[in-house]
């Protein structure tokens, strides 16, 4: 079976679909010993880069694989299948290059990520710990700045090459302000704290990345904008990401339909065939919640409003409810064996609780979606 190919290959020479399920074959004997050790599969990464997906999305005049923004959720998709923790970190460099293609598409220059990743640049982000009013501690330098900051959870990071993150700036001129950059791995000063030890998704490698007095030259900081006010930036990422995020979550729940319902169709007891339809219905709800994600976001084209990252956030927060109660109806399928740490459903029950606290979690979400249905600001 073959995962990898040259590294001026690109993607679109291998099905990439059919290369994500390879790799993901090729992971699958070391998911259960990871969930326990705790420890990221930096091979995994390896032969993402080494099989064009870790740039699939960059287009092909970039030197990418040029696949849609659904077709990046496959790939995540057949990825959680097999390897939860590697798919939902993988996502996470994904929706960073998907942010970038929305740029792209609404003729903004990108050209500088895209070789990066098009050059096995691994991206990582640090969104949900920054978020709007982001955190840290900025002072203003010749030809940059100095910063410092403990960023938690920042998923693949000891598989990243470039942190993409948000510092907040508190003595800023006009008042506290949020810088977003990118800053290497290698920068003097970046290093990782492994403070990762997770009910689930135990071996994404989601520890905290560490500034100590960083220099940060100009030329890396993409945006200055004030602190605690909405910015339309999020926008972009929630349209990009979450339907990706997701994709890796669906992939999960795939897994446990699959094992419950062979399990359920080796077996007699009438109340099984209920409780498989009721897992179908909340499979379904969630895929079809997903795809409609994908759909609204037009393939990254997107108008950048609150209206939109409402209705993706919706989505998510139901989708989020059905991805679980798949998994657990399957537990209840396969009976007690589900609940024992000797077989995958108990890991896969776990894991698919960490769609819960991406961005927005749900208490947020419908303060978030309240707000913008009323005509308000999303914060009110």
């Amino acid at each position: 079976m073959t995962t990898t190919a040259p590294e001026n290959t690109p993607a679109t020479a291998l099905d990439p679909i059919a290369a994500a399920a390879a790799i993901g074959a090729e992971l699958a004997d070391g998911v259960a010993d990871r969930d326990r050790s705790g420890e990221l599969s930096t091979v995994a990464f390896d032969l993402l880069r080494t099989a064009g997906l870790s740039r699939a999305l960059v287009p092909a005049e970039f030197g990418g694989g040029a696949v849609t923004h659904a077709e990046m959720g496959e790939i995540l998709r057949e990825l959680g299948r097999h390897d939860p923790s590697t798919a939902v970190a993988f996502a996470m460099h994904s929706h960073l290059v998907a942010t970038q293609l929305w740029r792209h598409k609404h003729g903004m220059d990108a050209s500088g990520i895209f070789q990066k990743v098009a050059a096995g640049a691994i991206l990582v982000s640090t969104g949900a710990s920054d978020w709007v009013e982001s955190n840290g501690r900025v002072v203003r330098v010749d030809g940059g700045y100095r910063v410092s900051a403990r960023k938690m959870p920042a998923s693949g990071c000891e598989a990243g090459t470039v942190v993409v993150t948000s510092l907040r700036w508190d003595d800023a001129p006009d008042g506290p302000q949020v810088l977003h950059c990118a800053i290497p791995f290698a920068s003097p000063g970046v290093s990782i704290d492994k403070t990762w030890n997770t009910l689930g998704l135990r071996a994404s490698g989601s520890h905290t990345v560490v500034f100590e007095d960083v220099f940060v030259p100009d030329a890396a900081v993409s945006l200055i904008r004030p602190a605690d006010v909405w910015p339309p930036i999020l926008n972009v990422v929630i349209g990009a990401a979450m339907p990706l995020v997701m994709s890796a979550y669906l992939g999960i729940a795939d897994s446990a339909v699959e094992l419950a319902t062979s399990l359920a169709a080796q077996r007699e007891a009438a109340h099984l065939v209920s409780l498989v339809g009721e897992m179908a219905n909340a499979h379904t709800t969630a895929a079809d919640l997903i795809d409609a994600m994908f759909s609204e976001s037009d393939d990254l084209r997107f108008a950048n409003t609150d209206a939109h990252a409402a209705r993706i956030l919706s989505r998510k927060t139901v989708a989020a409810d059905a991805l679980i109660q798949t998994v657990r109806l399957a537990i209840e399928i396969v009976g007690g064996l589900g609940f024992s740490r000797d077989y995958p459903l108990e890991m896969w029950y776990r894991d698919i609780h960490g769609a819960l606290f991406h961005p927005l979690p749900r208490a947020k979400q419908l303060r978030f979606t309240g707000h913008v249905l009323l005509g308000n600001t999303p914060l009110g």
